[in-house]
Order: structure tokens, then sequence, then C-alpha cells
């Protein structure tokens, strides 16, 4: 591929985004209601949407742009020992919902984020999470698969491309971090 196609890429991804504005925005309302009322938000993913996990909550817990009190968030990928015990005494699978089922309770969020909409272990954390009467958030990509209609609030980038899908994301977790910051959400 050459870069002036992956630049049209990376504008069909950005015009998907565009397209989902009034999605963001009821998304980041419901990230408001959680802080607002003492919740947490909690997120997960797998590989690349792991990184994205872990820095969506650094955003939330320090700093996007501008000096203001942390929001209390959670990736749930980091914690090494919890999940490879979790992974080796109850499966991959498991690996986010043990700690939902842990952690989670009713008024918090979580951010499940895949770009095919078909990991397991993000789908049973979403599912761990609407038992607990959680909130769930999606970010999803392609036509967004079994997670889009499992999820509270589904963010699907409707392109084909992993790595295009992974930049709007990165885009919706900032426009995310925007709401909270400029007080839109």
């Amino acid at each position: 591929m050459d870069i002036e196609s992956s630049l049209t890429g990376h504008r069909q991804a950005v015009d998907a985004v565009a397209a989902l504005a009034p999605a963001i925005h009821r998304a980041a309302d419901q990230l408001a209601r959680t802080f607002e009322t003492g919740g947490r938000v909690y997120a997960c993913g797998n590989g690349g949407s792991a990184a994205d996990a872990q820095h969506f909550a650094a955003e939330l817990t320090g700093r996007f742009q501008a000096d203001r009190p942390g929001f209390p968030a959670i990736a749930l990928t980091t914690d090494t020992s919890a999940l490879t015990s979790i992974g080796n005494d109850y499966g991959f699978e498991r690996v986010f919902a043990r700690q939902v089922e842990s952690l989670g309770r009713t008024g918090d969020t979580l951010l499940a984020l895949s770009t095919s909409g078909h990991s397991p272990n993000v789908a049973a954390a979403v599912a761990a999470a609407t038992d607990r009467g959680m909130t769930t958030i999606g970010l999803l990509g392609r036509d967004g698969g079994p997670l889009a209609t499992a999820v509270d609030h589904p963010l699907v980038v409707g392109v084909e491309a992993t790595a295009r899908i992974q930049e709007a994301h990165i885009l919706i977790l900032h426009l995310l971090c925007e709401a909270f910051e400029g007080g839109s959400a």
C-alpha cells in the first residue's frame, strides 16, 4: 500500500468518526454521569486496543490538556499478576470478566475496545458488566460484530483496515477527554 492510499483510508476513518458525533456526545454524557455519581470507568481490549485502554485511563486519572481533578479510571490490561493468574485458572477468555466481577458495581462504566467486535474476552467482560448493572460503551470497528448489540453505547468505526480503526479509536478517546476538560459532557 502506498502512502496516498493510507491517507485516503485515514480520511475515511475520520469521516466515520465525524458521523458518530451524536453517539460520542452520548457516551461522554454517560461517562460524566458515572463520575458525578461516584462511579469508576474500567477499560479493556487486546493488543493495540489494550494500549488504547491504558492510554484512556491515564488521560482520565492524570490529565489530558488541562489541569483538573483526576477521574477514577482503571485499565484492566495492566495488572500482569491478575491477568496471568486469571488466565491460568479460568482461561484467557475470562481475564477481563473476572476483574469486572471483582471490582465493578452498579453505576460504573466499562469501555470495551475491539477492532473486530468479536473478541471473546472483551465480550465476556461486557456480559459481566451488564450482569453487575454497569453501563457499557464499545469502541468497535468494521460492522461492530456481536459486541455492537451487546453494549449500551456502540461507537462503530465502519472501515475495514485495523490500523485505520485504531487511529479512529484514539481520536474518539481524545474527543471524550476533551468533553470532560471542555465542560461539554
